[in-house]
């Protein structure tokens, strides 16, 4: 298991949809997307917000303060909610996966719009994206494609979303560990021919660290996104957080006319519907 610890990075605090999620910056900027989820994380802790007169405001006497820090993630799993099977595993995550509306207005799906089944993506040495075979821990696994189409100066923006249910917690926290590890292994990274990713670098943010109180675990990737016949280097970005046995990311190819802050933005209200359905079907009932 990749160690969170050796990781450091200057991050910022993203608040979107009501939630904390950790976002990063270091001055960067089936089928067919080579990994099977992407991500904003960034740290700060809630701080309470000034009053006219300058001095912090404050929660009436014997209400909780809505801004103070969370110590413990306001969602508590119950493992008999997990998916046993792969039927149930696969419309789990059909049914919280993210749509091209959950990105933002103008997106649409991609054709094809679903991975097929069975798909798998993995990287080798040779930190070029290959198929590989489904690890027999993993119940479902699935990835939908959604753009914003070329018009005018801005150019293609595709996106992606992916869930992947496991068979029990330890193997999604070895998915986040793995997923963490592969841009300190390759931070240049061959998606397919005439695509690639440059000077990747990546981020781990259990709950509590670096402003992270929305999941037992996130991570997020940033790196320049290069294709063949595209001037420039573009904005790339991956999102990934752990709730129980289930692991949701999403993941972005920026392109011109599109800016770093407007991807992050679409990229963080698909994560953020994301955790909200995977919480509601996986919460302990009251």
């Amino acid at each position: 298991m990749v160690s969170y610890a050796r990781l450091s990075r200057s991050c910022c605090a993203v608040l979107a949809g009501g939630i904390l999620l950790a976002g990063c910056s270091d001055g960067g900027g089936g089928s067919g997307d080579p990994k099977p989820s992407a991500s904003p994380s960034a740290p700060a802790s809630a701080t309470a917000s000034p009053t006219a007169s300058g001095s912090p405001s404050s929660s009436a006497p014997g209400t909780p303060d809505p801004l103070a820090t969370p110590t413990a993630l306001a969602f508590t799993f119950d493992p008999d909610r997990a998916p046993r099977n792969e039927a149930d595993a696969k419309r789990l995550a059909l049914g919280v996966l993210a749509e091209p509306d959950s990105w933002g207005p103008g997106f649409t799906e991609r054709s094809p719009y679903l991975s097929s089944d069975g798909y798998w993506p993995v990287l080798p040495a040779t930190c070029r994206w290959e198929t590989g075979a489904v690890p027999s821990t993993v119940l479902h696994s699935v990835t939908g494609y959604s753009q914003v189409p070329a018009k005018g100066a801005k150019g293609l923006l595709q996106v992606a979303a992916t869930v992947t249910v496991h068979t029990s917690v330890d193997e999604a926290e070895w998915e986040m560990a793995q997923t963490l590890e592969e841009a300190l292994r390759c931070p240049d990274q061959v998606l397919r021919d005439g695509e690639k990713v440059t000077g990747l670098f990546s981020i781990g943010n259990p709950f509590g660290v670096n402003g992270n109180f929305t999941a037992a675990d996130s991570l997020s990737e940033r790196g320049k996104y290069v294709r063949a016949g595209v001037a420039g280097e573009h904005f790339y970005g991956w999102s990934q957080s752990r709730v129980g046995t289930v692991t949701l990311a999403v993941s972005a190819k920026g392109s011109a006319g599109h800016t770093e802050d407007e991807v992050s933005t679409a990229m963080i209200r698909a994560l953020v519907t994301m955790l909200n359905r995977t919480q509601a079907e996986l919460e302990v009932k009251q």
